[in-house]
């Protein structure tokens, strides 16, 4: 491609009949300043384009972290409920083998007072008919007594 220098610096032979020199001249000064700008700006749109590639690249980029983050956290939102489901489900059995421990503990409890009733129970009737019988034997030998004299 040529540019807007390469113009300005071409040189055409001179012939007896050729073209008026002044003339060329001026149309190759307007066609170098014309091309220049268009040079130029061509230059800018391709530098444009280049940054508008690099920043749509950056932008991708951008769009697929934030994709990659957004599932990265659903799936630790999804782990974190996971966890916190598996967390609840266990602290549910342990709280039923707790309860079932108490019950177990505290039926125990209500069988050994039961027989402990039952045994003081057994010994008061032991004790009572001892002390009937004493009683008994003591009024027999009081109303021996009264009967010798």
């Amino acid at each position: 491609m040529l540019t807007p220098l390469d113009i300005e610096n071409k040189r055409f032979s001179k012939t007896l009949k050729g073209y008026n020199v002044d003339e060329v001249d001026d149309f190759l000064d307007q066609l170098t300043i014309d091309y220049e700008k268009l040079y130029k700006e061509n230059a800018e749109l391709k530098d444009q384009i280049e940054e508008s590639k690099k920043d749509l690249e950056h932008y991708k980029n951008v769009e697929h972290t934030l994709q990659n983050t957004l599932v990265m956290a659903q799936t630790t939102a999804e782990d974190i409920k996971k966890n916190a489901q598996t967390r609840a489900e266990q602290i549910i059995r342990d709280a039923q083998s707790e309860a079932k421990r108490a019950t177990e503990e505290i039926t125990k409890e209500e069988f050994d007072i039961r027989k402990r009733t039952e045994e003081l129970k057994r010994q008061f009737g032991v004790y009572k008919a001892k002390m009937e019988a004493l009683l008994i034997s003591q009024l027999e030998l009081l109303q021996d007594k009264e009967d010798e004299e």
